[in-house]
């Protein structure tokens, strides 16, 4: 990606990490599908990496529920950070994204081209 490119799509992640609802999760290949470019969790996760830290990245996981080696603390300060919201996080270091996936309003899966 272009820089500038690279700049919308970035504003557009975090765009979308800021209304992920308390207690709700959303994915890496969510995010980026939503962004317009659906092979792109790679990127969404540098942007997580580099991002703007006051962002409630604790959120965002991959596509099947795991938490990032990459936060904070590691996958147990990514545990820690959904368990003071209140989430459950299973011993493998998972959450349920059948019970805790979060589309924006007017989105549907389908749309996105993503196999969920």
């Amino acid at each position: 990606m272009d820089d500038d490119i690279a700049a919308g799509f970035g504003n557009r992640v975090e765009a979308y990490v800021r209304q992920i609802p308390r207690g709700r999760v959303m994915t890496y290949g969510q995010l980026a599908a939503l962004c317009g470019s659906p092979r792109a969790a790679r990127i969404v996760g540098g942007t997580a990496h580099f991002g703007d830290p006051d962002l409630p990245w604790q959120r965002v996981v991959n596509k099947q529920g795991g938490l990032a080696s990459g936060y904070p603390g590691g996958r147990e300060g990514h545990k820690a950070a959904l368990e003071a919201e209140g989430l459950q996080v299973s011993d493998e270091l998972t959450v349920d994204l059948g019970r805790l996936l979060w589309w924006p309003a007017g989105f549907e899966p389908s749309q996105t081209g993503l196999p969920l």
